[in-house]
C-alpha cells in the first residue's frame, strides 16, 4: 500500500512536469510564430512609410501628394476620388501641432477622424501603430520636414491597417483556440508518459527488493550455520579438534561459499554501475580455450565423464582475457555439476558471420524449456534444494551474461536432442 502511494506520487510528478514542458514549448512556439506573421504583415507597410519618407526628404514630395481637387475650381477633392479609409495620407503640421494641408487630405475626412488629432511627437522618426477616432488602426511615421516650406514643421505618413490587423486578430483567436486544445491533449500525453516512465522505475524497485530478499537469504543461511557451529564448539572448549573436525570443517566451507557470494555480488553491483571497465588485448581464441579447459579435462576423467574439444578459430580477437576466463569456468563448472557419470562435456569453437563463436553443452540433466527465459535472472535457480547441495547460488548465470554483454555479444540456450544443455556464445573479433 505504502509502495503504491509513492509510485502514484511519482507519477503525477511526472505528469505536471510533462504538462508544464508542453505548454511552455506551445507557448513560446507559438509567440515566435505570432511575432513572424505580425512582422510580415507589416513589412510592406512599413517599407512604403520609409519609402515615402525618403522621397520627401529629397525635396520630392509631388509624387505622393494627396488626390488634387475636383474640377468646380475649389480645393475640395472628389468624393469618388478618395475613398472613406484611404490606404496613405501625408498630414503636414505647423509648430503649433495644426494641420495646414486640410485642402489636399480634404475637409470631410479631415472633419471626421483628424480634427482632435495631436502628433505624439515623442516617437519622431520611429513607425508607430495609433487609432484614428477609435476607430480605424493606422501604422504611421512622424518626423521633421527638411524642405522649405515655412508654415510646415513635421510630416506625418498615414497608411490603415484594417486589413492586417484582422489578420492578426483571427490568428490570435486561432492561437487561443489551438492553444487551449493543445492543453488538453498534453494532459492526456502528460498522463500517458507518465505511466510509461513509471514502467521501468517498477520493474527496476522490484527487482531491486527481490534482489535484496534474495541477498539477505543467501547471506543468513551461511551466517547462521557459522554461528551455530562455533556456539558448539564454545559449549566445550576443553574438547580436541580433531573431535570437532567435521563442524570446523562444515563452518570453513560455508564461509568459502559466504566469501563467493559476496564477490560476485560486488561483481554484479560494479557491472551495474559501470564501474568494471574492460582491459581488453588480443588473444588467440583456440589456444585460449584450450589452457582454460585444460584442469577440466582431468576433473572430467577422475569423475569418469567424457570431455571432448572442437576448436576451429584459428584467429586472433580483442576481449578481456580475465572476464572470459570466468565466463568459461562459469559455464564450464555448471555442466561437471549437473552431469553424472558417463555424460559427456563439449566445448567447441568456430567463426559464423565474422563472429567468434564458442559452444559449451553437456548430455545432463538438461533445463526445462520453459525456465530458459530466467535462467540468466539473478538467484534463479531450477530446483534450489539441489543446487544449494552443490553449492549453486544462482548468480553465476548472471555474470556470464553480463560477461557477454560487455563484450558486445550474445548469449543463448538451448536444449540439445537427446538430453542436456547447450549454451552458444557469440563475440565480436
Amino acid at each position: 500500500m505504502f509502495k503504491n502511494k509513492i509510485f502514484r506520487k511519482q507519477q503525477l510528478k511526472f505528469m505536471v512536469l510533462n504538462l508544464i514542458s508542453f505548454t511552455v514549448i506551445f507557448t513560446i512556439f507559438g509567440l515566435i510564430v505570432f511575432s513572424q506573421v505580425q512582422n510580415t504583415l507589416f513589412t510592406k507597410t512599413d517599407d512604403e512609410l520609409r519609402m515615402v519618407k525618403e522621397r520627401i526628404n529629397d525635396n520630392s514630395p509631388n509624387d505622393f501628394k494627396n488626390p488634387p481637387p475636383n474640377d468646380n475650381g475649389d480645393n475640395e477633392p472628389r468624393q469618388n476620388d478618395r475613398p472613406k479609409n484611404p490606404r496613405i495620407i501625408i498630414i503636414k503640421w505647423d509648430k503649433n501641432d495644426n494641420i495646414v494641408n486640410q485642402n489636399e487630405i480634404g475637409t470631410s475626412f479631415y472633419e471626421d477622424y483628424l480634427a482632435d488629432y495631436k502628433p505624439d511627437k515623442t516617437n519622431l522618426n520611429t513607425i508607430t501603430n495609433t487609432n484614428v477616432n477609435d476607430l480605424y488602426p493606422f501604422r504611421y511615421i512622424l518626423f521633421e520636414d527638411t524642405n522649405d516650406e515655412d508654415d510646415v514643421a513635421y510630416t506625418q505618413l498615414m497608411i490603415n491597417i484594417d486589413a492586417e490587423q484582422n489578420i492578426l486578430n483571427n490568428f490570435s483567436k486561432l492561437i487561443i483556440l489551438c492553444s487551449s486544445i493543445f492543453i488538453l491533449l498534453s494532459i492526456s500525453a502528460s498522463y500517458y508518459l507518465s505511466k510509461k516512465m513509471m514502467k521501468p522505475i517498477i520493474h527496476s524497485w522490484n527487482k531491486q527488493s527481490e534482489f535484496v530478499e534474495n541477498a539477505s537469504h543467501e547471506l543468513r543461511t551461511p551466517l547462521t550455520i557459522i554461528q551455530n557451529k562455533l556456539e558448539l564448539l564454545l559449549t566445550t572448549p576443553h574438547e580436541k579438534i580433531a573431535n570437532k573436525f567435521e563442524n570446523i570443517a562444515l563452518s570453513l566451507s560455508e564461509t568459502r561459499r559466504l566469501s563467493k557470494l559476496t564477490t560476485d555480488l560486488l561483481t554484479l553491483a560494479r557491472a551495474d554501475s559501470s564501474q568494471t571497465q574492460l582491459e581488453k588485448k588480443s588473444i588467440h581464441v583456440d589456444s585460449f580455450v584450450k589452457s582454460v579447459c585444460s584442469p577440466y579435462i582431468e576433473i572430467a576423467e577422475s569423475q569418469d565423464k567424457h570431455f571432448w574439444l572442437k576448436l576451429n578459430c584459428d584467429m586472433m580477437m580483442n576481449a578481456d582475457e580475465t572476464r572470459l576466463h570466468q565466463l568459461l569456468v562459469i559455464l564450464l563448472d555448471n555442466a561437471l555439476k549437473y552431469t553424472g557419470e558417463h555424460d559427456s562435456i563439449g566445448v567447441k569453437t568456430y567463426e559464423e558471420d565474422h563472429k567468434v563463436v564458442l559452444e559449451i553443452s553437456d548430455t545432463g540433466i538438461g533445463i526445462q524449456e520453459e525456465n530458459f527465459p530466467y535462467i540468466f535472472d539473478r538467484f534463479y535457480r531450477e530446483d534450489k534444494a539441489r543446487t544449494r547441495e552443490s553449492g549453486g547460488i544462482g548468480l553465476g548465470l548472471s555474470i556470464a551474461q553480463w560477461i557477454v554483454s560487455a563484450h558486445d555479444g550474445s548469449i543463448k540456450v538451448s536444449a540439445n536432442e537427446n538430453k542436456g544443455t547447450t549454451f552458444k556464445i557469440k563475440l565480436t573479433k
